[in-house]
């Protein structure tokens, strides 16, 4: 079973071998600068996902437990 990541911590992992990259010189600073901002985007995304979801599943269990209690047999 893999370990999930949160989208912060996949950020930082990132933006570390970004940093590491441009001190190598292997991009220039452009290429950091441009790069950095589309990693703040993904990341922003994959939050969100997380807590759509999350309110999804949230929403889908109280409904079914409206629908236990509205409906319920005695």
């Amino acid at each position: 079973m893999s370990k999930q990541i949160s989208a912060v911590e996949w950020y930082e992992n990132r933006i570390f071998i970004l940093q590491i990259q441009l001190e190598k010189k292997e991009i220039s600073l452009g290429e950091y600068s441009v790069t950095r901002v589309e990693l703040f985007k993904q990341a922003k995304a994959m939050e969100n996902e997380r807590v759509t979801e999350a309110y999804r599943i949230g929403r889908i269990g109280k409904s079914i437990k409206e629908f236990n209690e509205t409906f319920k047999s005695e």
